[in-house]
C-alpha cells in the first residue's frame, strides 16, 4: 500500500512539474497586443513608430536597418547593449529607468510572469 501511494505522489509531481517562472509564448502573444501600435513581428514586419521586433532576443540594440533610433539607444548600442532576456526584462519592466532619455512611450510591465511570457513570444519571432 505504501508503494502505491508513493508512486501516485511521484506521478502527480512529475505530471504537474513545470519550472518556476516558466514562459508561455501563447500568453506572451496576448501581452504583445500592448506593443502592436508601435511594433510589428512576423513575416513582412516593418518598422512603425518603433522598430520591427523579429529576432530581437539576442540582437544588438539599435541594429534594425532603416529605423531612426534615439540618441540614448544609439549610445547604449555603442556601449555594447545586446537584448538578452535579462536586459529585455529590465527594459520592458521600466523603459525610462533602464534607458533614461529614451523615447519609447510605454510605462512598462510590472508583472514578471507577463514579461517572461512576452519574451517567450518574442523568441518565436525570427
Amino acid at each position: 500500500m505504501k508503494w502505491s501511494v508513493g508512486l501516485a505522489i511521484s506521478i502527480a509531481v512529475v505530471a504537474g512539474a513545470s519550472p518556476a517562472g516558466a514562459q508561455d509564448a501563447a500568453k506572451g502573444q496576448a501581452v504583445f497586443n500592448r506593443c502592436r501600435a508601435c511594433h510589428a513581428v512576423g513575416p513582412g514586419a516593418r518598422n512603425k513608430a518603433g522598430p520591427q521586433l523579429n529576432g530581437v532576443v539576442g540582437r544588438r540594440a539599435a541594429s534594425v536597418p532603416g529605423f531612426n533610433y534615439s540618441n540614448a539607444m544609439k549610445a547604449a548600442a555603442a556601449n555594447g547593449l545586446v537584448w538578452t532576456e535579462p536586459k529585455l526584462m529590465a527594459y520592458l519592466e521600466s523603459p525610462d529607468t533602464f534607458l533614461p532619455q529614451g523615447v519609447m512611450a510605454f510605462a512598462g510591465i510590472a508583472d514578471d510572469g507577463q514579461l517572461k511570457d512576452l519574451i517567450a513570444f518574442l523568441k518565436t519571432q525570427k
